[in-house]
């Protein structure tokens, strides 16, 4: 039987890379985006071009009925997925106090509710076929936390205990689920958050002294979704000795 994967916020950074990798196994992908079509036309482009098959779909997988309107499609075209991986994301930095409820909304809407979505689309099916993959994609804030990133960290700092509940609940159904805790990963979204000077600073207290590439974090992502089963409920740093 193919294998499918689910990958939401694909069209860039590690989103991107783990599809591009998933592929490159050959799992059947499925790829998101909220608003970047032409970018994620391109990655679907590149799935099919290894032979794969792919379906990309724009829209707000925060939003409920998007989701339900994604699943559909997933169904028509692949019957199930094997594997979610749950990446889409946005960061915001600045003074808790700075921020406005619509902002919060925001983050909580795009981290978080589009977890509870995909997930409560995904599970049933991998209960019936007493199978199936979750990752979140997380964060080291969402441990420790992290100074003007409330928002961001609270947000994922739930996807961590909702991991957590989640595994338990479905692992005698032989589902798991994982999260990982990315350290800094060298994405454009970063790369809009960090100038030079303080890109530099943050190399520096890293002790692998650089940030992770991309594709470094889509081939963890796969490992991680292709372990032994006894894996599971597990929230796994991936930070290059930073913050641990």
């Amino acid at each position: 039987m193919n294998r499918t994967v689910l990958i939401t916020g694909a069209s860039r950074g590690i989103g991107r890379a783990a599809a591009l990798k998933f592929a490159h196994e050959g799992y059947q992908c499925v790829i998101t985006c909220l608003r970047s079509t032409d970018r994620l036309v391109q990655v679907q482009s590149e799935i099919e071009a290894m032979g794969v098959p792919c379906l990309s779909f724009t829209g707000d997988i925060g939003n409920f009925e998007d989701c339900e309107r994604l699943f559909g499609e997933i169904h028509s075209r692949f019957g199930h997925i094997d594997v979610l991986v749950n990446n889409a994301g946005i960061a915001w930095i600045g003074l808790f106090q700075d921020m406005s409820p619509s902002e919060w909304d925001r983050m909580m809407h795009t981290n978080l509710y589009s977890v509870y979505n995909t997930c409560q689309q995904a599970v049933p099916s991998m209960v019936s076929q007493h199978s199936g993959r979750i990752i979140n994609v997380s964060s080291v804030w969402g441990i420790s936390g992290a100074s003007c990133e409330v928002a961001y960290s609270a947000a994922k700092g739930a996807v961590n205990s909702f991991t957590k509940a989640l595994a338990k609940e479905l692992a005698p159904s032989n589902i798991q689920v994982n999260a990982v805790a990315f350290g800094c990963v060298d994405t454009e979204m970063n790369s809009e958050l960090l100038d030079g000077d303080a890109l530099h600073e943050l190399e520096e207290e890293i002790p692998a002294g650089r940030l992770a590439t991309a594709d470094e974090a889509g081939e963890f992502i796969y490992h991680i979704a292709t372990a032994g089963s006894y894996l599971t409920g597990q929230i796994i740093p991936f930070t290059g000795g930073w913050i641990v």
